[in-house]
């Protein structure tokens, strides 16, 4: 695997890739697990070159302890990447990535504001800003995201289509661990006893229940509930657990209204 630290040998790289050999590309803030490892596996199945990125962004982090507190795991996440078979790591650091102060920043004006967005204002302007500056930078084929992340794969995809942009927007079904959580980054902080209450936050939400019995039994067990909703026949929520922020999401049965495969 190459690892490539600044953006002007990104593009000298790039303009030395066949046009005719396609490329993947995963954007990823670092601290790799099994859920970022399948999306890898996807675009090698699909692309014959596969590029990931590890920036952790500022600009998507509404909370500055949220920033400071990010797990960085550089050396693990490229050994990771180089075991999953990447053939390419993008790492720029965050004066090259915002050489214009974040003066140029790109904004949605419908979809981003439920949701994460009503929680974490200011979030999906980050992300889609970085996004959109890394997919210039990366020009693929096609980029994969997570399904954990719904509505930033929403907003990222209608950006592109929005743009014109001619890269295929991929999404990956959510990789849990036993216990059915939904394997993320910020798990990672988790201690003993909210590890706990993570597995049952979880269990929990997976079950067919009306949303306000899901908050009353999660609040029951200690655990502050940010919101539970359904938007466009899929249920999303997002709790704290101490000061660890955890989200996740499901398709809803269209006829039962409750969690299922569409």
């Amino acid at each position: 695997m190459k690892i490539i630290h600044t953006i002007n040998e990104w593009r000298q790289l790039r303009r030395t890739l066949p046009n005719s050999l396609s490329l993947g590309f995963v954007p990823t803030m670092g601290n790799l697990h099994p859920g970022h490892a399948s999306l890898f596996a996807t675009s090698r199945q699909e692309n014959d070159h596969t590029i990931a990125s590890i920036f952790i962004n500022p600009t998507q982090f509404n909370q500055p302890d949220d920033f400071t507190h990010y797990p960085r795991t550089l050396d693990a996440d490229l050994a990771l990447l180089a075991d999953n078979g990447v053939d390419y790591c993008l790492v720029p650091d965050e004066q090259a990535m915002y050489a214009d102060n974040y003066r140029y920043q790109l904004q949605e004006t419908v979809h981003s504001l439920h949701l994460e967005g009503a929680q974490r204002p200011g979030h999906f302007t980050g992300v889609l800003t970085v996004v959109m500056k890394l997919l210039n930078l990366v020009k693929p084929q096609r980029a994969y995201f997570g399904e954990k992340d719904y509505q930033q794969f929403q907003l990222i995809r209608d950006m592109v289509a929005a743009f014109f942009m001619d890269i295929d927007i991929k999404v990956c079904p959510t990789i849990r661990e036993a216990s059915g959580l939904a394997y993320s980054s910020r798990n990672s902080r988790l201690n003993d006893q909210q590890r706990q209450l993570a597995d049952q936050f979880a269990a929990i939400f997976h079950q067919a229940l009306p949303q306000e019995q899901l908050i009353t039994a999660l609040n029951e067990i200690g655990i502050t509930v940010e919101y539970i909703d359904e938007y466009e026949n899929r249920r999303f929520a997002a709790v704290k657990i101490g000061d660890v922020r955890l989200i996740d999401n499901y398709p809803l049965n269209k006829m039962t209204g409750v969690p299922g495969i569409l």
